[in-house]
């Protein structure tokens, strides 16, 4: 495995100063996320906060709904709005793909 599990979006390889500087947010923005269930990061051994690529996308859209005046209650709903937009999209292209007589995609298996 190694560095390959770098290239793992959901391997939590960012520790929260680090994931704050990235994110150009404080540790507290953080933690609130974490606190609201939205974000929630593995923790190392010792009880650091360590996270994944793919929760460091979800945060930063997080961040610009709030910066644009959201509170976080509305903006983890317009997340979640979003994932289920999105889920609907790939039910429907897979229904799609069924219909024309195509394989299965693997997602969608």
């Amino acid at each position: 495995m190694g560095l390959s599990r770098l290239d793992d979006e959901d391997y939590p390889a960012v520790a929260m100063g680090q994931a704050a500087e990235l994110l150009e947010v404080q540790p507290a923005f953080l933690r609130s996320l974490d606190a609201a269930g939205v974000v929630s990061p593995e923790r190392s051994a010792g009880g650091h906060r360590r996270y994944s690529r793919r929760q460091l996308e979800r945060a930063a859209r997080l961040r610009v709904l709030v910066d644009g005046g959201m509170n976080l209650d509305g903006a983890i709903r317009i997340i979640a709005l979003e994932d289920d937009l999105a889920s609907a999209h790939a039910q429907i292209a897979e229904l799609k793909r069924r219909l024309a007589g195509e394989p299965a995609s693997e997602e969608g298996s």
